[in-house]
């Protein structure tokens, strides 16, 4: 049996990481299961595609569709077609894409307009009911023609529920996410800034921001981070950017604000030592308050919804919204103690790759 790893994006490489790793203890137990790990190139900078290889110890991709940048139409459309030349010189048995980036969407839609290849989704099921995100129109597209569901929490399985997939097509197993983070937490590295700006134990804030609603309207950045400096009690604000985003910061003159320190992306292995001993993580990044809620770290959602509840109803995470007004009061809460301390959602244990490759083995006859 061949299985189609897709991976385009930061994202999908932590993920795709353990998956990789538990098909081949498989093959060791002597399990027909072979993968072909197709990278679509649409991450194709060194920090954010060739640091996670090397870091996460993931093989060289077997194919690179090398669809690069574009609008949302062109990246889909590049990725389709080279992801079609390859199936029709050499088809699979499995589509296997995860989580929600233009990758998992058209791959998904290739695969099944061709010989109608079966689709497995890892992280199927997750919304957050915002149809002005590019990732939800991903997910309920994918979703749609997906054949197995590969799930992180009840919620995902009554959204699936809802429009109609059969329990037998859900396999509730975790977060693959969460077995990478397991596996390299001993060897995050001390990233080179810790020194360089002097920082300390629990004496900073990590900061992420990257969604257009945040970050691309200079009134609405400038009112966000001013909100931001003023309830952080002058503690150091590290700030890794897209180079757009410092750009806008420029523009609007926070970048020379002594309590912010703008750099450039860090590595997964950096970048998670900077959350672990954070005092708090302010983010739109609903992959970072996984993290977060499994490292027990206090994190701020700058969003109006989350595709990922069970971190504000479990872990640590709470969601103050789009209006700077929010973010004075969630500061108060953090510096007077009374932040939750959360707990770990259910199958976040670091065996959840394990779990989807043993059923992906029974469900195709192969054990």
């Amino acid at each position: 049996m061949l299985i189609d790893i897709i991976a385009g994006a930061r994202p999908n490489f932590i993920k795709i990481a353990p998956i990789i790793d538990a098909i081949e203890v498989q093959q060791k137990h002597h399990v027909d299961i072979q993968y072909r790990l197709v990278h679509t190139g649409q991450h194709y900078d060194k920090k954010m595609s060739g640091d996670f290889f090397e870091q996460l110890n993931i093989p060289a991709p077997h194919y690179n569709l090398e669809s690069g940048s574009g609008t949302q139409a062109e990246q889909t459309a590049k990725i389709m077609i080279g992801y079609e030349q390859l199936l029709m010189q050499s088809p699979c048995d499995l589509c296997l894409v995860v989580g929600d980036v233009t990758s998992t969407m058209a791959c998904s839609i290739t695969a099944k307009k061709v010989n109608s290849i079966k689709v497995a989704h890892v992280e199927a099921g997750i919304r957050s009911g915002d149809l002005s995100m590019p990732e939800e129109i991903n997910r309920i597209v994918t979703d749609a023609i997906t054949d197995y569901f590969f799930t992180t929490s009840e919620v995902a399985n009554n959204n699936l529920r809802k429009t109609g997939v059969p329990d037998d097509r859900i396999f509730f197993v975790g977060n693959t996410m969460i077995d990478t983070l397991y596996k390299q937490m001993p060897r995050f590295q001390k990233p080179e800034i810790w020194n360089t700006y002097g920082l300390k134990e629990k004496g900073y804030f990590l900061m992420t921001l990257h969604r257009p609603a945040n970050v691309d309207d200079g009134e609405t950045l400038r009112e966000l981070m001013s909100a931001i400096i003023s309830a952080s009690r002058a503690l150091p604000i590290i700030f890794p950017v897209h180079p757009r985003t410092a750009k806008m910061l420029e523009n609007i003159g926070l970048d020379s604000v002594n309590s912010i320190y703008a750099i450039a992306p860090l590595s997964y292995l950096e970048f998670n030592y900077l959350v672990l001993h954070a005092k708090a993580v302010i983010t739109d990044s609903d992959g970072v308050t996984e993290e977060t809620t499994v490292m027990g770290v206090p994190c701020m959602t700058l969003r109006d919804s989350t595709e990922r509840p069970e971190t504000c109803e479990v872990g640590t995470n709470e969601l103050l919204g789009t209006d700077p007004k929010n973010i004075a009061p969630a500061f108060e809460k953090l510096f007077s103690g009374q932040w939750k301390k959360g707990s770990i959602p259910d199958l976040w244990d670091g065996k959840t790759a394990e779990r989807i490759v043993k059923e992906i083995v029974n469900i195709f006859g192969l054990s």
